[in-house]
């Protein structure tokens, strides 16, 4: 029969693991904020390519380089500010550790914005893209790679300064997003055929 100080002994060592446990099983940081609230159906659209659609060469390095058109519905009233985001996830590792570059970072948009016209950077405060640039900068990939629109509306404004870099912005946006629309184009530079 085991004596009073061993089960005193074999509680307390179970105790501390289960402190231990406990303690290191937090879960690791979302790299994009979650909606806090109910889901709700906020969309974005274009006019000139549906989602998962190549988009049109003029909207492109190989083109005229402006940003399409694009329109956003069902924004939350509650909503204080929109942040819109383009971002290609296919980058190289070899050349982006995190295969992502960056090429459009808008915040603090007004919520009664409801729609940007071709060539029109949104009101706001302009971020800063992989590439320096605080506006559109159009896909130019070397091989078909995926854009991401990624619209967010927040119940704040974001303290920052314009030039600020998406990882800021998002850490930022981090127990403020309302609701989430995302619009997916493609592009594959034309091959030459003069050689």
């Amino acid at each position: 029969m085991p004596s009073i100080r061993m089960v005193i002994g074999i509680g307390c060592a179970l105790s501390a693991t289960l402190f231990i446990v406990a303690c290191s099983s937090s879960p690791e940081r979302p790299s994009v904020p979650e909606v806090t609230t109910d889901p709700v159906d906020m969309t974005m659209t274009s006019s000139v390519f549906e989602h998962g659609a190549l988009i049109p060469i003029k909207y492109t390095c190989d083109g005229e380089n402006m940003n399409p058109p694009l329109v956003f519905s069902d924004i939350p009233e509650n909503a204080i500010s929109l942040v819109l985001i383009m971002e290609d996830p296919d980058v190289p590792k070899s050349i982006r550790s995190d295969g992502m570059w960056d090429h459009w970072v808008v915040f603090n948009i007004p919520p009664s914005v409801t729609s940007l016209e071709e060539n029109e950077q949104p009101s706001g405060v302009a971020g800063k893209g992989t590439t320096e640039n605080l506006h559109y900068k159009g896909p130019c990939p070397p091989a078909q790679h995926r854009y991401y629109f990624r619209l967010f509306a927040l119940d704040t404004l974001l303290d920052l300064p314009e030039g600020s870099i998406k990882l800021d912005v998002l850490e930022a946006m981090e127990g403020h997003v309302l609701a989430e629309a995302k619009l997916m184009g493609r592009y594959d530079r034309p091959v030459n055929d003069d050689s």
